[in-house]
Protein backbone atom coordinates (compact mmCIF):
# COMPACT_ATOMS: atom_id res chain seq x y z
CA UNK A 1 0.00 0.00 0.00
CA UNK A 2 1.55 3.67 -1.22
CA UNK A 3 0.45 6.52 1.56
CA UNK A 4 0.32 9.78 -0.01
CA UNK A 5 1.74 11.88 2.74
CA UNK A 6 0.19 15.53 1.68
CA UNK A 7 -3.46 14.56 2.32
CA UNK A 8 -5.68 13.48 5.17
CA UNK A 9 -5.54 12.95 8.52
CA UNK A 10 -1.98 13.53 9.57
CA UNK A 11 -1.39 11.49 12.98
CA UNK A 12 -3.55 8.38 11.68
CA UNK A 13 -1.10 8.29 8.31
CA UNK A 14 1.54 8.83 9.69
CA UNK A 15 1.35 6.40 12.32
CA UNK A 16 0.07 3.80 9.51
CA UNK A 17 3.07 4.33 7.82
CA UNK A 18 5.44 3.82 9.73
CA UNK A 19 4.08 0.94 11.33
CA UNK A 20 5.98 -0.91 9.31
CA UNK A 21 9.03 1.04 9.61
CA UNK A 22 9.33 -0.03 13.38
CA UNK A 23 8.48 -3.73 13.01
CA UNK A 24 10.99 -3.81 9.80
CA UNK A 25 13.57 -2.41 11.95
CA UNK A 26 12.81 -4.13 15.23
CA UNK A 27 12.62 -7.75 13.04
CA UNK A 28 16.70 -6.80 11.46
CA UNK A 29 17.20 -5.92 15.13
CA UNK A 30 15.94 -9.30 16.17
CA UNK A 31 18.39 -11.10 14.04
CA UNK A 32 21.04 -9.40 14.96
CA UNK A 33 19.88 -10.35 19.20
CA UNK A 34 19.87 -13.87 17.22
CA UNK A 35 23.48 -13.87 16.46
CA UNK A 36 24.32 -12.38 19.94
CA UNK A 37 21.67 -15.03 21.73
CA UNK A 38 23.34 -18.11 19.84
CA UNK A 39 27.11 -16.74 20.48
CA UNK A 40 26.49 -15.38 23.54
CA UNK A 41 24.88 -19.17 24.81
CA UNK A 42 27.05 -21.50 22.80
CA UNK A 43 30.50 -20.11 21.83
CA UNK A 44 31.23 -18.52 25.25
CA UNK A 45 32.35 -15.07 26.33
CA UNK A 46 35.55 -14.47 24.02
CA UNK A 47 33.10 -15.61 21.06
CA UNK A 48 30.23 -13.02 22.75
CA UNK A 49 32.94 -10.03 22.38
CA UNK A 50 34.24 -10.55 19.16
CA UNK A 51 30.68 -10.49 17.61
CA UNK A 52 29.80 -7.91 19.83
CA UNK A 53 32.84 -5.69 18.65
CA UNK A 54 32.28 -6.20 14.75
CA UNK A 55 28.70 -5.60 15.30
CA UNK A 56 29.48 -1.74 16.14
CA UNK A 57 31.97 -1.83 12.90
CA UNK A 58 29.43 -3.57 10.42
CA UNK A 59 26.85 -0.57 11.76
CA UNK A 60 29.78 1.92 11.15
CA UNK A 61 30.23 1.06 7.68
CA UNK A 62 26.89 0.24 6.55
CA UNK A 63 25.95 3.63 7.77
CA UNK A 64 28.10 4.93 4.86
CA UNK A 65 25.42 3.13 2.49
CA UNK A 66 22.55 3.80 4.74
CA UNK A 67 23.49 7.52 4.82
CA UNK A 68 23.84 7.60 1.06
CA UNK A 69 20.57 5.98 0.59
CA UNK A 70 18.34 7.89 2.56
CA UNK A 71 19.52 11.22 1.10
CA UNK A 72 18.35 10.07 -1.93
CA UNK A 73 15.06 8.40 -0.69
CA UNK A 74 14.76 12.81 0.75
CA UNK A 75 15.06 13.74 -3.29
CA UNK A 76 12.45 11.10 -4.41
CA UNK A 77 9.88 11.65 -2.16
CA UNK A 78 10.01 15.87 -2.78
CA UNK A 79 10.06 14.99 -6.84
CA UNK A 80 6.95 12.70 -5.78
CA UNK A 81 5.34 15.27 -3.81
CA UNK A 82 5.71 17.94 -6.86
CA UNK A 83 4.44 14.69 -8.97
CA UNK A 84 7.77 15.15 -11.05
CA UNK A 85 7.88 11.30 -12.15
CA UNK A 86 10.69 11.77 -15.22
CA UNK A 87 12.47 13.36 -12.67
CA UNK A 88 12.03 11.07 -9.92
CA UNK A 89 13.38 8.35 -12.09
CA UNK A 90 16.45 9.82 -13.36
CA UNK A 91 17.23 11.04 -9.98
CA UNK A 92 16.94 7.31 -9.12
CA UNK A 93 19.07 6.15 -11.87
CA UNK A 94 22.18 8.62 -11.61
CA UNK A 95 21.91 7.68 -7.42
CA UNK A 96 22.10 3.77 -8.22
CA UNK A 97 25.03 3.93 -10.15
CA UNK A 98 26.93 6.44 -7.47
CA UNK A 99 26.07 4.60 -4.83
CA UNK A 100 26.66 1.34 -6.30
CA UNK A 101 30.29 2.28 -7.09
CA UNK A 102 30.84 3.67 -3.71
CA UNK A 103 30.05 0.31 -2.33
CA UNK A 104 32.10 -1.61 -4.52
CA UNK A 105 35.49 0.65 -3.54
CA UNK A 106 34.33 0.33 0.11
CA UNK A 107 34.09 -3.48 0.24
CA UNK A 108 37.54 -3.57 -1.56
CA UNK A 109 39.18 -1.31 1.04
CA UNK A 110 37.34 -3.35 3.73
CA UNK A 111 39.40 -6.22 3.36
CA UNK A 112 42.78 -4.32 2.28
CA UNK A 113 43.05 -2.66 5.44
CA UNK A 114 41.23 -5.20 7.94
CA UNK A 115 44.31 -5.84 10.35
CA UNK A 116 44.58 -2.16 10.64
CA UNK A 117 41.06 -1.92 11.27
CA UNK A 118 41.50 -4.42 14.22
CA UNK A 119 44.53 -2.64 15.82
CA UNK A 120 42.45 0.58 15.73
CA UNK A 121 39.79 -0.92 17.95
CA UNK A 122 42.38 -2.09 20.25
CA UNK A 123 40.63 -5.37 19.90
CA UNK A 124 42.28 -7.63 23.13
CA UNK A 125 44.52 -10.85 21.77
CA UNK A 126 42.10 -13.41 22.54
CA UNK A 127 39.41 -11.97 20.66
CA UNK A 128 41.01 -10.61 17.93
CA UNK A 129 40.96 -14.06 15.46
CA UNK A 130 37.78 -14.53 16.22
CA UNK A 131 36.61 -11.33 15.32
CA UNK A 132 38.57 -11.40 11.87
CA UNK A 133 37.14 -14.32 11.06
CA UNK A 134 33.83 -13.40 11.35
CA UNK A 135 34.58 -9.92 9.80
CA UNK A 136 36.26 -11.63 6.80
CA UNK A 137 32.44 -13.78 6.20
CA UNK A 138 29.82 -10.74 7.09
CA UNK A 139 31.33 -8.26 5.06
CA UNK A 140 30.58 -10.50 2.05
CA UNK A 141 27.12 -9.10 2.67
CA UNK A 142 27.72 -5.35 1.86
CA UNK A 143 26.58 -5.62 -1.62
CA UNK A 144 23.08 -7.30 -0.35
CA UNK A 145 22.94 -4.06 2.41
CA UNK A 146 23.37 -1.66 -0.61
CA UNK A 147 20.71 -3.70 -2.79
CA UNK A 148 17.84 -3.84 0.04
CA UNK A 149 17.82 -0.53 1.69
CA UNK A 150 18.51 1.45 -1.61
CA UNK A 151 15.04 -0.14 -3.29
CA UNK A 152 13.59 -0.24 0.23
CA UNK A 153 14.14 3.71 0.63
CA UNK A 154 12.89 3.76 -2.97
CA UNK A 155 9.43 2.52 -2.10
CA UNK A 156 9.30 4.51 1.39
CA UNK A 157 10.18 7.12 -0.16
CA UNK A 158 6.75 7.10 -2.63
CA UNK A 159 5.04 5.65 0.76
CA UNK A 160 5.20 1.83 0.86
CA UNK A 161 6.62 0.98 3.93
CA UNK A 162 4.83 -2.14 3.42
CA UNK A 163 6.88 -4.48 0.68
CA UNK A 164 10.16 -3.35 2.54
CA UNK A 165 8.96 -5.01 5.65
CA UNK A 166 8.08 -8.31 4.01
CA UNK A 167 11.23 -9.45 2.87
CA UNK A 168 12.78 -7.97 5.64
CA UNK A 169 10.67 -10.43 7.69
CA UNK A 170 11.15 -13.51 5.19
CA UNK A 171 14.77 -12.70 6.10
CA UNK A 172 15.34 -12.82 9.75
CA UNK A 173 13.30 -15.85 9.66
CA UNK A 174 15.74 -17.02 7.21
CA UNK A 175 18.76 -15.36 9.06
CA UNK A 176 17.79 -17.41 12.75
CA UNK A 177 16.76 -20.41 11.16
CA UNK A 178 20.48 -20.69 9.63
CA UNK A 179 22.19 -19.79 12.73
CA UNK A 180 20.68 -22.44 14.79
CA UNK A 181 22.11 -24.77 11.42
CA UNK A 182 25.07 -23.78 11.18
CA UNK A 183 26.59 -23.17 14.73
CA UNK A 184 24.70 -25.68 16.44
CA UNK A 185 24.32 -28.41 14.24
CA UNK A 186 27.62 -27.49 11.33
CA UNK A 187 29.74 -26.04 14.31
CA UNK A 188 31.26 -23.55 12.57
CA UNK A 189 31.46 -21.27 15.34
CA UNK A 190 31.57 -17.38 14.82
CA UNK A 191 31.74 -18.05 10.97
CA UNK A 192 28.50 -19.61 11.17
CA UNK A 193 26.63 -16.59 12.76
CA UNK A 194 28.59 -14.05 10.14
CA UNK A 195 27.12 -16.98 6.72
CA UNK A 196 24.08 -17.11 7.81
CA UNK A 197 23.48 -13.15 8.07
CA UNK A 198 25.09 -12.78 4.35
CA UNK A 199 22.97 -15.72 2.68
CA UNK A 200 19.87 -14.65 4.62
CA UNK A 201 20.94 -10.29 3.79
CA UNK A 202 20.98 -11.37 -0.03
CA UNK A 203 17.77 -12.77 0.17
CA UNK A 204 16.15 -9.44 1.41
CA UNK A 205 17.70 -7.37 -0.99
CA UNK A 206 17.46 -10.14 -4.59
CA UNK A 207 13.95 -10.12 -3.39
CA UNK A 208 13.56 -6.43 -3.31
CA UNK A 209 14.86 -5.85 -6.51
CA UNK A 210 13.06 -8.23 -8.26
CA UNK A 211 9.59 -7.40 -6.46
CA UNK A 212 10.79 -3.54 -8.01
CA UNK A 213 11.08 -4.53 -11.41
CA UNK A 214 7.58 -6.74 -11.52
CA UNK A 215 5.44 -4.85 -9.64
CA UNK A 216 6.97 -1.10 -9.81
CA UNK A 217 6.21 -0.58 -13.33
CA UNK A 218 5.64 3.43 -13.46
CA UNK A 219 8.98 3.24 -11.67
CA UNK A 220 11.09 0.90 -13.77
CA UNK A 221 14.46 2.94 -15.20
CA UNK A 222 14.20 3.00 -19.13
CA UNK A 223 16.91 3.63 -21.38
CA UNK A 224 15.38 7.33 -21.92
CA UNK A 225 15.96 7.46 -18.29
CA UNK A 226 19.35 6.91 -18.06
CA UNK A 227 21.23 9.99 -18.69
CA UNK A 228 23.19 12.81 -16.88
CA UNK A 229 21.86 15.90 -15.44
CA UNK A 230 24.14 17.93 -13.44
CA UNK A 231 21.49 19.57 -11.56
CA UNK A 232 19.87 16.50 -10.75
CA UNK A 233 23.49 14.95 -9.73
CA UNK A 234 23.47 18.24 -7.43
CA UNK A 235 20.90 17.77 -5.55
CA UNK A 236 21.07 14.50 -5.18
CA UNK A 237 25.16 14.44 -3.91
CA UNK A 238 23.78 17.95 -1.68
CA UNK A 239 20.90 14.72 0.16
CA UNK A 240 23.02 12.19 0.19
CA UNK A 241 26.44 13.23 1.00
CA UNK A 242 25.72 15.21 3.94
CA UNK A 243 23.29 12.38 5.28
CA UNK A 244 26.43 9.96 4.62
CA UNK A 245 28.35 12.01 7.04
CA UNK A 246 25.91 12.94 9.50
CA UNK A 247 25.08 8.34 9.63
CA UNK A 248 29.06 7.76 9.28
CA UNK A 249 29.90 10.35 11.88
CA UNK A 250 27.29 8.85 14.68
CA UNK A 251 28.11 5.95 14.37
CA UNK A 252 32.56 6.81 13.98
CA UNK A 253 31.58 8.07 17.29
CA UNK A 254 30.01 4.95 18.41
CA UNK A 255 33.32 3.13 16.95
CA UNK A 256 35.52 5.13 18.94
CA UNK A 257 33.87 4.45 22.07
CA UNK A 258 34.21 0.67 20.99
CA UNK A 259 37.63 1.44 21.44
CA UNK A 260 37.23 2.40 24.62
CA UNK A 261 35.18 0.37 25.76
CA UNK A 262 37.67 -2.94 24.57
CA UNK A 263 39.99 -1.61 26.42
CA UNK A 264 38.48 -2.34 29.88
CA UNK A 265 38.34 -6.11 29.14
CA UNK A 266 36.37 -9.08 27.68
CA UNK A 267 33.70 -8.42 30.51
CA UNK A 268 32.97 -5.08 29.81
CA UNK A 269 33.18 -5.96 26.04
CA UNK A 270 30.65 -8.70 26.52
CA UNK A 271 28.26 -6.16 28.58
CA UNK A 272 28.35 -3.96 26.29
CA UNK A 273 27.74 -6.03 23.64
CA UNK A 274 24.57 -8.02 24.90
CA UNK A 275 23.39 -4.62 26.60
CA UNK A 276 24.00 -2.23 23.31
CA UNK A 277 21.45 -4.72 21.61
CA UNK A 278 18.70 -4.59 24.06
CA UNK A 279 19.43 -0.45 24.11
CA UNK A 280 19.16 -0.91 19.88
CA UNK A 281 16.13 -2.81 20.08
CA UNK A 282 13.74 -0.58 22.75
CA UNK A 283 14.54 2.65 20.81
CA UNK A 284 14.78 1.66 17.27
CA UNK A 285 10.97 2.22 16.86
CA UNK A 286 11.26 5.78 17.43
CA UNK A 287 14.63 5.84 14.77
CA UNK A 288 12.50 4.51 12.19
CA UNK A 289 9.42 6.61 12.99
CA UNK A 290 11.96 9.81 12.80
CA UNK A 291 12.30 7.90 9.06
CA UNK A 292 9.10 7.64 8.55
CA UNK A 293 8.16 11.99 9.61
CA UNK A 294 11.12 12.31 7.30
CA UNK A 295 8.82 11.02 4.42
CA UNK A 296 6.09 12.98 5.46
CA UNK A 297 7.93 16.32 5.89
CA UNK A 298 9.58 15.85 2.43
CA UNK A 299 6.73 14.68 0.73
CA UNK A 300 4.86 17.93 2.22
CA UNK A 301 7.85 20.12 1.28
CA UNK A 302 7.61 18.98 -2.18
CA UNK A 303 3.70 19.70 -2.17
CA UNK A 304 4.53 23.11 -0.60
CA UNK A 305 2.22 22.52 2.78
CA UNK A 306 4.34 24.56 5.09
CA UNK A 307 1.14 24.50 7.43
CA UNK A 308 1.39 20.78 7.47
CA UNK A 309 4.33 20.11 8.38
CA UNK A 310 4.27 22.30 12.23
CA UNK A 311 1.39 20.41 12.73
CA UNK A 312 3.33 17.04 11.70
CA UNK A 313 5.95 18.52 13.85
CA UNK A 314 3.80 18.70 17.05
CA UNK A 315 2.03 15.29 16.21
CA UNK A 316 5.42 13.06 16.10
CA UNK A 317 6.76 15.32 19.50
CA UNK A 318 3.42 14.10 21.28
CA UNK A 319 3.80 10.57 19.74
CA UNK A 320 7.59 9.80 20.36
CA UNK A 321 7.37 11.35 24.36
CA UNK A 322 3.96 9.02 24.75
CA UNK A 323 6.44 5.68 23.17
CA UNK A 324 9.25 6.50 25.34
CA UNK A 325 7.82 6.87 28.40
CA UNK A 326 6.83 3.34 28.26
CA UNK A 327 9.78 1.79 27.03
CA UNK A 328 12.07 3.52 29.75
CA UNK A 329 10.28 2.43 32.50
CA UNK A 330 10.40 -0.89 30.83
CA UNK A 331 13.61 -1.36 30.30
CA UNK A 332 14.83 0.29 33.69
CA UNK A 333 12.43 -2.01 35.44
CA UNK A 334 13.48 -5.34 33.48
CA UNK A 335 17.42 -4.61 32.95
CA UNK A 336 18.33 -7.41 35.07
CA UNK A 337 16.06 -10.27 33.18
CA UNK A 338 16.88 -9.06 29.48
CA UNK A 339 20.88 -8.96 30.36
CA UNK A 340 19.84 -12.93 31.41
CA UNK A 341 18.73 -13.91 27.95
CA UNK A 342 22.08 -13.09 26.57
CA UNK A 343 24.09 -13.89 29.31
CA UNK A 344 24.37 -16.89 31.75
CA UNK A 345 22.79 -16.17 35.01
CA UNK A 346 26.22 -17.39 36.93
CA UNK A 347 28.07 -14.54 34.71
CA UNK A 348 26.95 -11.51 37.51
CA UNK A 349 30.11 -9.81 36.95
CA UNK A 350 28.71 -9.38 33.15
CA UNK A 351 25.37 -8.73 33.93
CA UNK A 352 25.71 -5.99 36.52
CA UNK A 353 28.05 -4.14 33.82
CA UNK A 354 25.45 -4.23 31.43
CA UNK A 355 22.53 -3.32 33.74
CA UNK A 356 24.06 -0.04 34.91
CA UNK A 357 24.50 0.80 31.86
CA UNK A 358 20.73 0.07 30.59
CA UNK A 359 19.32 1.82 33.24
CA UNK A 360 21.17 4.85 32.49
CA UNK A 361 20.93 5.12 28.95
CA UNK A 362 16.85 4.17 29.69
CA UNK A 363 16.11 7.19 31.83
CA UNK A 364 17.01 9.44 28.68
CA UNK A 365 15.27 7.69 25.71
CA UNK A 366 13.04 10.92 25.01
CA UNK A 367 16.49 12.36 23.89
CA UNK A 368 17.11 10.22 21.46
CA UNK A 369 13.66 10.12 20.38
CA UNK A 370 13.80 13.64 19.42
CA UNK A 371 16.71 14.02 17.90
CA UNK A 372 15.85 11.01 15.26
CA UNK A 373 13.27 13.70 13.93
CA UNK A 374 15.23 16.54 14.12
CA UNK A 375 17.07 14.70 11.91
CA UNK A 376 14.62 13.51 9.58
CA UNK A 377 13.19 17.09 9.44
CA UNK A 378 16.34 18.82 8.36
CA UNK A 379 17.19 16.04 5.82
CA UNK A 380 13.56 16.32 4.30
CA UNK A 381 13.44 20.04 4.28
CA UNK A 382 17.24 19.67 2.23
CA UNK A 383 19.34 21.24 4.66
CA UNK A 384 21.10 18.06 5.97
CA UNK A 385 24.10 20.11 6.83
CA UNK A 386 22.00 20.54 9.89
CA UNK A 387 22.14 17.39 10.94
CA UNK A 388 25.58 17.18 10.31
CA UNK A 389 26.32 19.54 13.02
CA UNK A 390 23.75 18.14 15.27
CA UNK A 391 25.80 14.77 15.05
CA UNK A 392 29.06 16.66 15.14
CA UNK A 393 27.51 17.72 18.88
CA UNK A 394 25.93 14.47 20.18
CA UNK A 395 28.88 12.11 19.29
CA UNK A 396 31.74 14.78 19.99
CA UNK A 397 30.22 14.95 23.21
CA UNK A 398 29.88 11.93 23.99
CA UNK A 399 33.44 11.15 22.79
CA UNK A 400 35.11 13.45 25.05
CA UNK A 401 32.87 12.99 28.08
CA UNK A 402 33.37 9.00 27.47
CA UNK A 403 37.56 9.35 27.87
CA UNK A 404 37.33 12.05 30.38
CA UNK A 405 34.78 10.50 32.70
CA UNK A 406 36.25 6.88 32.29
CA UNK A 407 39.37 8.29 33.42
CA UNK A 408 38.46 9.11 37.03
CA UNK A 409 39.30 6.18 39.45
CA UNK A 410 35.93 6.42 41.52
CA UNK A 411 33.32 6.48 37.87
CA UNK A 412 35.53 3.96 35.44
CA UNK A 413 33.35 2.36 32.75
CA UNK A 414 30.20 4.35 33.91
CA UNK A 415 31.65 7.51 32.46
CA UNK A 416 31.22 6.24 29.12
CA UNK A 417 27.72 5.33 29.47
CA UNK A 418 26.97 8.57 31.10
CA UNK A 419 28.62 10.57 28.06
CA UNK A 420 25.79 9.21 25.79
CA UNK A 421 22.40 10.67 27.47
CA UNK A 422 24.64 14.31 27.84
CA UNK A 423 25.21 13.95 24.00
CA UNK A 424 21.68 13.71 23.05
CA UNK A 425 20.16 16.76 25.47
CA UNK A 426 22.61 18.85 23.95
CA UNK A 427 21.87 18.34 20.48
CA UNK A 428 18.53 18.34 20.97
CA UNK A 429 18.86 22.29 22.42
CA UNK A 430 21.17 23.06 19.15
CA UNK A 431 18.15 21.56 17.04
CA UNK A 432 15.51 22.57 18.48
CA UNK A 433 16.72 26.31 19.19
CA UNK A 434 17.86 26.88 15.90
CA UNK A 435 14.18 25.29 14.33
CA UNK A 436 12.72 28.03 16.65
CA UNK A 437 15.22 30.76 15.43
CA UNK A 438 14.64 29.97 11.87
CA UNK A 439 11.10 30.28 11.75
CA UNK A 440 10.90 33.48 13.39
CA UNK A 441 13.17 34.94 10.81
CA UNK A 442 10.91 33.89 7.90
CA UNK A 443 8.43 35.04 9.35
CA UNK A 444 9.89 38.58 9.98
Amino acid sequence: MNYDLTEGAITKNLLKFAFPLMIGNLLQQLYNIADTFIVGRYLGENALAAVGSSYTLMVFLTSILLGLCMGSSAFFSIQFGSRNFERLKNGFFLSFVLIGGITLLLNVMIYLGMDKILWFLRVPEQVIDLMREYLWYIFWGLAATFLYNYFACLLRAIGNSVVPLFFLGISAIVNIGLDLLFVLVFEWGVKGAAVATVLAQYLSGIGIFIFYWKKCLNLRIKRQNCYWDGQVVKEIAGLSVLTCMQQSIMNFGILMVQGLVNSFGSVVMAAFAAAVKIDSFAYSPVQDFGNAFSTYVAQNFGAGKRERIVKGMKSAVLTVFGFCLVISAFVCGFAEPLMRIFVDASRTDIIGVGVGYLRIEAVFYFGIGVLFLLYGYYRAVKRPGMSVVLTVISLGTRVVLAYTLSGISWIGVKGIWMSVPIGWVLADLAGGGYLVYSRRKRSD
